[in-house]
């Protein structure tokens, strides 16, 4: 667990955690005016972060005895450098409890684990629109990736490649 941060505390997700930080994940979705995207229950998150093979990893915030804030993430993996790192899904406080130093806080642990454990990189998505996400960000040394874009498949797409041949999907070899 982190040193104690204005009134709370940084520490690794528990199994008891999962209701609240899914209830914050809707209030992030919420924000990010897409709450009728999200699908996901505590059973998924519970089963990603404390199942067999967990491959989602997670640390809250804790005030006054409740968690107001969490940050999701998975490893992922640098063919340039050859290391791991740590890509973070999802970082939110909740705005009454901003300002105390708790997303910083969030962000530190995960920069402290990465170098803990030899990875390269911390990186995050945030929206265009998001400016004082984007703002708090550079504020801690975060520089934007604007030269890359960002590609998703999903729902039907998704199914279609995943169903298609490979003599039907490929025109030309990727460059």
């Amino acid at each position: 667990m982190s040193p104690p941060v204005s009134g709370g505390s940084v520490r690794p997700i528990r199994p008891d955690d999962v209701a609240a930080v899914h209830a914050l994940v809707l209030e992030l979705a919420e924000y990010e005016r897409s709450r009728n995207e999200v699908t996901s229950t505590p059973d998924d998150l519970s089963a990603a972060l404390f199942g067999t093979a967990p491959a989602l990893f997670g640390h809250v915030v804790e005030h006054d005895h409740a968690v107001v804030g969490f940050a999701l993430w998975f490893l992922n993996f640098s063919t340039w450098n050859g290391k791991h790192g740590i890509y973070l899904e999802d970082l939110y406080v909740r705005p009454e409890v901003r300002g105390h130093g708790f997303g910083k806080a969030l962000l530190r642990e995960l920069a402290a684990e990465c170098v803990r454990r030899g990875y390269r990189r911390l990186e995050w998505w945030v929206l265009d629109w998001n400016s004082p996400a984007i703002d708090f960000y550079r504020r801690v040394g975060a520089v934007p990736m604007d030269e890359w874009t960002v590609y998703r498949l999903t729902g039907d797409a998704l199914a279609t490649l995943g169903a298609s041949t490979v003599d039907g999907i490929i025109d030309e070899a990727p460059q």
